[in-house]
């Protein structure tokens, strides 16, 4: 008996370090064969208990078997009996069969009545605590439905590198919660606002930013306040770079020009931006980096007034108009607020792209994601300091997402501003480019 005893339990062993080094060495296929079935099963069983615990339930009218109180025996026991009548019984949202995704598992529940999606985001903390996974993510495509994204570890913790994008003017810098990678696409969202106290993984975004472009046709142009300690570096691949108030502000005088003639063109040609021009007469597309954003607006004494103010209605008619003529603006800074004057709220109101990382003050973050979802505003708070290059990412789709950049180094950076040195055009010939041909010498 005993030895028989020994080999159930030396089988047991071997089949749990099996199933350990199985989920330690290939998760992927584990959760896949094992992991998901037993949670779609568990998860399903135990819905009634937590939508009732949630408040996700609704009082319904059901014919149910009841047990009511009878005649008294003589031996003094009471006699029950069952009754089939109209009683108010909880009734929990349908659920779909759950399915599995990279990170967890996805689901669709059908609303009771009355019910919105919001319902369902103000108890996602509960739900995942009540299923014992990293993160609940609410969404709704359709009317009546909603949609539960469960994530079961926090995929951010390690991110690998990607495969470069080979698209103009999208780069690949990092990947999001759900397993995606997080895309910086100029064409479909021109504009950036980026924020971030220090060490937070701001200046790395720039850098993965500026090893993704400087391969790509595009002129890059650098706004430093820094004195230039910033940008210097990556001088070679930049076509123009400003380091003090005064230069940025004759810079965007260039950039206001520049933007002026592309108008020029484009409404010779018949074209609404620059993208509707042939080929031959389609100019560079300018990615204008913008590094401490603040120091722009930040104001001494009166003397400085009017050339902020200068500077200011530069940048903005750059964000308000620059898109169809292809420029693009990439703002990062560790502080921005209402407070640094209405030039900012303006210029946020023309920044579609919100990227939030761990900032030191409220104010910041609900400058950047204020006007998204209230519960970005209360992830991005949640940041912590051991995890640099984790933000906030309002996503081409309408909705918000927990990112984490790649770790690109300063040298990283720097090696690629030299090797693709030759791909930068001056900033003579950017302001100088005209259409190689007219429409007229097109038709004769």
């Amino acid at each position: 008996m005993s030895d028989q005893l020994y080999t159930v339990l030396g089988v047991l062993a071997a089949v749990a370090a099996g199933l350990w080094a199985w989920r330690r060495w290939h998760y992927r296929t584990f959760w896949l064969v094992v992991g998901y079935p037993l949670t779609a099963i568990s998860v399903r069983a135990s819905w009634r208990k937590v939508a009732l615990g949630c408040g996700l339930t609704k009082k319904r009218q059901r014919f149910w078997f009841t047990t009511v109180p009878g005649m008294v025996a003589s031996t003094g026991v009471v006699r029950v009996k069952r009754k089939f009548q109209r009683v108010a019984v909880d009734t929990k949202p349908f659920m779909w069969l759950p399915l599995p995704t990279r990170y967890g598992w996805r689901v669709t529940l059908h609303t009771l009545e009355g019910q919105i999606p919001a319902d369902y985001s103000d108890v996602a903390e509960r739900l995942a605590h009540s299923w014992g996974v990293h993160a609940v993510r609410v969404s709704s495509d359709k009317p009546g439905r909603v949609r539960i994204a469960v994530t079961l570890r926090d995929p951010l913790v390690r991110v690998d590198d990607l495969p470069p994008s080979t698209e103009l003017l999208k780069v690949t810098v990092g990947r999001l919660e759900t397993g995606k990678p997080w895309v910086v696409d100029f064409r479909t969202v021109p504009h950036w606002l980026n924020a971030g106290a220090t060490q937070s993984g701001k200046s790395n975004l720039a850098n993965a930013l500026i090893v993704g472009l400087a391969p790509q046709p595009v002129a890059l142009v650098g706004f430093d306040l820094k004195g230039g300690v910033e940008f210097t570096p990556y001088a070679p691949r930049l076509s123009a770079l400003a380091t003090s108030r005064a230069e940025c502000g004759g810079l965007l005088d260039d950039l206001v020009a520049l933007m002026t003639d592309r108008m020029g063109v484009c409404r010779m040609a018949s074209a609404r931006n620059i993208w509707q021009l042939p080929p031959t007469m389609r100019p560079v597309p300018v990615v204008v980096l913008v590094d401490e954003l603040a120091e722009l607006y930040l104001m001494a004494d009166k003397s400085e007034k009017d050339e902020i103010a200068k500077t200011s209605t530069a940048l903005l008619r750059v964000a308000q108009l620059g898109r169809a003529f292809g420029i693009y603006l990439f703002c990062c800074g560790q502080r921005i607020g209402s407070d640094l004057g209405p030039g900012v709220t303006a210029l946020r109101a023309q920044c579609s792209g919100r990227i939030c990382h761990r900032v030191n003050d409220p104010e910041t973050a609900t400058m950047t994601l204020g006007d998204l979802d209230p519960a970005a505003l209360d992830s991005a708070r949640a940041i912590a300091a051991e995890t640099p290059g984790v933000a906030i990412v309002a996503g081409q789709d309408g909705q918000w997402y927990r990112a984490r950049s790649f770790y690109v180094s300063e040298q990283a950076a720097e090696h690629a501003a030299h090797t693709y040195a030759d791909r930068a055009p001056t900033w003579a010939d950017v302001m100088a480019a005209q259409p190689h041909e007219t429409p007229d010498s097109q038709t004769a």
